[in-house]
C-alpha cells in the first residue's frame, strides 16, 4: 500500500473484487457533529495548509456523506479467501494472458520505465495486474467524497483527514478535477490504486503534460509503480523468491521473514526447490515464508519480497504479485 496499505490493505483489496461483503440496513454516521460545520473545519485547515479558495470551493462545495462508503467500511468480512482461492482468482490463466499482451504492446515503453527506475517490467506489470486489473478496475466513488465520508465517521478521522487534504492538495496542483478524480470507497485512487499521501509521494509524470495522471496515462501509472519500488528498496538485478520444499522434521521455529540466512545455508538446511532441485548456490539473504500457515505452500523470498510488503503489508498479496511476475516473464 503504499504507506497506507499496510492499514488498509484489506479495505483496497475490495476495489478489485477480492472481498466478499455484507449489506448493512440504515448505515449511521458515528460523528453526531454537523456534518456542514465539521466540512468548515476542513476548509479552514485546507486554506490554512495553502490550497486556493478556487479549489477548496470546487472541491467540496456541495459535498455530503455517501451512505454506501459507511455500509461499506462497517461491513468488511471477518475473513478472507483461502490462500489458494486467492491465488486463483488473482494469478488467473486470463489474467496471466492479458499480461503477457500487454508487456508486449506497452514494451517500449515499459523498457523506458524499466531504465530509468531499475525495475523489471514484468514487476511493474504483475503490480498493476493486481492492483486494478489492468486499470479495468480502479473504482468508480468520488475519492473526495469517499474521504469526506470517513473522515467524519470518526472511527479512522485522523487518517483519513489527513488524506482527504491531500487530495486536495492534488487538485489543487492540476493533476486532476474533483469529479474524475475516483478509485475505491476507501480513497485508493486510479490504475494503481494509491493512496493521496502515496501520489504526493511517489506519483510520476513520465508522459511530460505536466500531470501525474495515474488514472488515464499509462506512462505515469507505469512510472509510478516503478518509483514506488525502486523508492522503497528495489534491487533491479535480483527476483522476489520462489516455491520451495521443506525435509521432514524442518525447525518451525525458523520460518518467517525476521529469520534472514543465505540461500546456501537454507540448502545446507535441507531447502530444496518445488521441483525436487538444489536450491542455486549464492550468498544472497532469504527467509522462508508460509502464506497459508502450516501445512501450506512454502517459499523461499529475498529483499524484493520486502519491498512488495512495504506497498500492501499481505504474504497473500506480495505472494501473488510474485507468482504473476513469474509467469509474465516466462512469455
Amino acid at each position: 500500500m503504499n504507506r497506507a496499505r499496510g492499514r488498509f490493505g484489506r479495505l483496497r483489496s475490495l476495489a478489485a473484487g477480492l472481498l466478499l461483503v455484507g449489506l448493512a440496513s440504515e448505515p449511521a454516521m458515528a460523528n453526531p457533529q454537523d456534518f456542514s460545520g465539521w466540512l468548515n473545519g476542513v476548509k479552514d485547515e485546507a486554506r490554512a495548509s495553502g490550497i486556493s479558495e478556487a479549489t477548496i470551493s470546487i472541491a467540496l462545495n456541495g459535498i455530503t456523506p455517501v451512505p454506501r462508503v459507511i455500509e461499506l467500511d462497517r461491513n468488511q468480512p471477518e475473513s478472507t479467501l483461502r490462500f489458494e482461492e486467492y491465488l486463483a482468482r488473482i494469478v488467473s490463466e486470463k489474467r496471466v494472458q492479458e499480461g503477457r499482451a500487454l508487456m508486449a504492446e506497452n514494451a517500449a515503453l515499459l523498457q523506458r520505465v524499466s531504465q530509468q527506475f531499475g525495475v523489471q517490467p514484468h514487476f511493474i506489470v504483475a503490480l498493476w495486474g493486481v492492483e486494478s486489473d489492468y486499470g479495468r478496475l480502479t473504482g468508480n466513488f468520488n475519492v473526495l467524497a469517499a474521504l469526506a465520508t470517513l473522515a467524519y465517521d470518526g472511527r479512522r478521522s485522523s487518517y483519513f483527514r489527513k488524506e482527504l487534504l491531500q487530495a486536495l492538495k492534488i487538485v489543487d496542483e492540476g493533476h486532476i478535477s474533483p469529479a474524475a478524480m475516483t478509485g475505491s470507497w476507501a480513497g485508493a485512487m486510479g490504475q494503481n490504486q494509491f493512496m493521496p499521501s502515496s501520489f504526493l509521494d511517489f506519483a510520476v509524470d513520465f508522459d511530460g503534460d505536466g500531470r501525474r495522471d495515474i488514472w488515464s496515462s499509462r506512462a505515469d501509472v507505469f512510472a509510478s509503480i516503478a518509483n514506488y519500488l525502486s523508492r522503497s528498496g528495489w534491487n533491479g538485478n535480483q527476483s522476489w523468491g520462489r516455491q520451495v520444499r521443506l525435509p521432514a522434521g524442518f525447525d518451525q521455529s525458523i520460518i518467517g521473514l525476521e529469520q534472514r540466512r543465505s540461500i546456501a545455508e537454507w540448502s545446507r538446511l535441507g531447502v530444496i526447490q518445488a521441483d525436487g532441485s538444489p536450491l542455486p548456490p549464492a550468498d544472497q539473504q532469504a527467509s522462508v515464508a508460509q502464506p497459508a500457515g502450516r501445512g501450506g505452500a512454502v517459499y523461499l523470498v529475498y529483499d524484493n519480497y520486502r519491498t512488495i510488503l512495504r506497498w500492501n503489508r499481505s504474504l497473500y498479496f506480495a505472494t501473488a504479485v510474485g507468482l504473476l511476475a513469474d509467469r509474465l516473464s516466462d512469455s
